[in-house]
């Protein structure tokens, strides 16, 4: 069972995260894995603020609805080896056949290709290179726990209990989102926390999957983006400056109310203004994830030459990195899809 206003939320943040990680390898908050920005303060910078809080945890919910409906038809197994193919493969084996130029990028940026022996380049390279695959690698991890739980409870109990959920209950899980946050964080990689992210997964399956509980969302659309939009102007001004990556920030109480309110009214607005398909729509909803996969390697690549070669003005250098990977990795994954083994290995594709 598809919806397409889960499909258009999905490849909508997809494109979100392609433009997100020009500005992120051109921070000059201190995140980490960057090249550096151009000046000490970039009000630019402001764009990372504003959506590092949700996006990647409504990726994550996101995955969990479509859990639920992949759940619905087949069995444990054929289930567990389509996410074996489709998340495992391409966030193992495809380091070795593209994400390690991505290690070898890091290394350079970081000045480490010196002081590594030449014969063990490639394998440090390879390990080097998992850049965004970590949302892969976590949500097959979060696909091994959901089948655990489903068999503990058999009779889907859990499903049935959050179906008539209203619009208070569905806000007050800004609680337990907010605990989540605390526990489960991976100390120094800040983007393995999978307290929270494992959370809003199941939230995704049990709750946010109910028809029920998608329509009262859309009810409340426009009053939720309002106050989203508001929280997240002030969050950004409150925070500018510091590190968002940072664990004070990110299990701050009112990055965690933020982050919930902008996921509500995302669903909300999703479901009332864009439940609908196009060709558009269509492609992005087969393309987004072989896009995803590749979009990395490529704005670092973008990033770097710009700003290590190029004599141009900053503006343009952003809006050519930004338009060179939103045209780019799209080229790139029609490219590299159409290579028996490639496609395998990279999108855990095994036909045309």
């Amino acid at each position: 069972m598809r919806k397409p206003f889960i499909d258009n939320i999905r490849w909508c943040t997809v494109i979100i995260v392609l433009i997100y990680h020009v500005f992120y390898i051109y921070n000059s908050v201190g995140v980490l894995g960057g090249i550096g920005g151009f000046t000490a303060i970039q009000y630019q910078d402001s764009f990372l603020y504003f959506v590092y809080p949700w996006f990647m945890a409504l990726l994550f919910l996101i995955a969990g609805i479509s859990s639920r409906y992949a759940l619905s038809q087949p069995s444990y197994k054929t289930f567990m080896k389509d996410k074996t193919i489709k998340l495992l493969v391409p966030s193992t084996l495809g380091l070795f056949v593209f994400h390690f130029i991505t290690g070898y990028m890091n290394i350079k940026i970081g000045g480490g290709l010196s002081q590594i022996p030449s014969a063990l380049l490639y394998p440090i390279s390879v390990l080097s290179g998992v850049g965004p695959l970590w949302f892969i690698q976590t949500l097959y991890i979060f696909s091994l726990l959901l089948v655990l739980i489903r068999k503990l409870d058999s009779k889907d109990l859990l499903y049935n209990f959050f179906k008539k959920c209203n619009i208070l209950v569905l806000i007050l899980m800004c609680i337990p989102v907010y605990a989540a946050s605390q526990v489960l964080n991976m100390p120094v990689i800040t983007t393995y926390r999978f307290g929270i992210y494992f959370f809003v997964y199941l939230l995704g399956y049990f709750v946010f999957s109910h028809d029920e509980v998608q329509i009262i969302l859309s009810r409340y659309a426009v009053p939720l983006l309002i106050v989203s939009l508001l929280m997240g102007i002030s969050y950004t001004l409150y925070f500018f400056g510091s590190n968002y990556s940072d664990a004070s920030v990110l299990q701050h109480i009112y990055t965690n109310l933020y982050l919930w309110f902008a996921i509500l009214a995302i669903l909300g607005c999703g479901k009332a203004f864009f439940d609908k398909s196009s060709k558009f729509s269509n492609y992005m909803t087969r393309s987004s994830f072989g896009i995803y996969i590749v979009h990395y390697t490529i704005t670092l690549l973008l990033c770097y030459f710009l700003k290590t070669y190029a004599k141009l003005p900053i503006v343009m250098i952003y809006g050519i990195a930004i338009a060179g990977v939103l045209v780019l990795s799209p080229v790139v994954f029609e490219l590299l899809r159409r290579i028996p083994l490639i496609r395998f290995l990279l999108f855990g594709i095994k036909k045309k």
